[in-house]
């Protein structure tokens, strides 16, 4: 047997571990991403392989926490894609406010930063009193980040160019307060705000959503994973509701197909065509 194919076994043993131990289903996750996670977070450690890595965290929880945070993807950014915001201004924001009150559910927010781009774009649009927004992520770490509201100051020049380009009205300045190497977002944008704990890969549906984002997280998932979270996706949209994907992610070809129409090909925007009944269809 080849070193790879020790490897893929030494990997899925792990994988294993995690969820007899902790609960942390990784076992439907794209393994080419998970392998590449492990032997980064490997790199950084004493462990001299992925093995190693089952005793440490069996009996040691902080080795745990350690290793789930470079497993966990957090990698975000404010108002990444700015051509995505813009769309969801012009295009879906006149839709939703139609409606006397917004549902929206933020999936896999990580530490905030896109939470809180969609909640200024929201307030800029008089939307966002009559908005809640279900900010969750299954990584706790990541959502007392979201909460804290704290972001490196170094990145505000980037974020800034991002908030003009998504068609922002004001300057992102009026949003923040600088103290010394960092930002802090102003309070009034998590007032509708909820951030909670919630597992893609084992948890379902807790309320009907007129819009969903989860944008750049399916591409950490298999085929069957996916198909899971699109139907719970699909099962938490109202009637004509929106799902926005990231930018390599897509309905097509997935089991809940017939159920969204293309309504922004480029932004990766659909629209829910699945009538439904009453709302106590959904369950927590």
């Amino acid at each position: 047997m080849d070193q790879v194919a020790i490897q893929q076994i030494e990997i899925e043993l792990l994988i294993e571990a995690i969820y007899q131990r902790y609960g942390y289903d990784f076992r439907q996750y794209n393994q080419a991403s998970m392998k590449r996670r492990l032997l980064h977070h490997l790199a950084k450690t004493e462990f001299g392989s992925i093995s190693a890595l089952i005793p440490a965290i069996m009996h040691n929880p902080p080795a745990f926490q350690a290793l789930f945070y470079d497993l966990s993807v957090t990698v975000t950014e404010m108002f990444r894609d700015p051509w995505f915001f813009r769309a969801l201004q012009e295009r879906v924001f006149p839709f939703l406010a139609t409606f006397p009150y917004i549902n929206i559910w933020q999936a896999g927010c990580a530490t905030g930063e896109e939470v809180y781009s969609l909640a200024i774009m929201l307030q800029e649009a008089s939307l966002y009193k009559r908005a809640r927004i279900y900010a969750t992520d299954f990584n706790d770490g990541a959502l007392e980040k979201a909460r804290a509201r704290i972001y490196p100051a170094e990145r505000l020049k980037e974020y800034s160019a991002n908030y003009q380009k998504a068609g922002g009205k004001h300057s992102l300045a009026d949003y923040y307060h600088a103290r010394y190497q960092s930002v802090i977002l102003d309070k009034s944008l998590q007032e509708n705000i909820t951030f909670a704990n919630h597992n893609l890969a084992t948890d379902g549906v807790f309320a009907e959503m007129h819009l969903i984002l989860c944008r750049n997280v399916l591409i950490y998932f298999n085929r069957e994973l996916q198909n899971r979270v699109l139907a719970m996706f699909r099962d938490s949209l109202c009637y004509n509701g929106f799902l926005c994907l990231g930018s390599k992610e897509t309905v097509q070809f997935s089991a809940v197909q017939e159920s969204f129409a293309e309504y922004a090909a480029k932004e990766k925007i659909y629209q829910s065509k699945l009538e439904k009944g009453s709302v106590n269809q959904f369950v927590s």
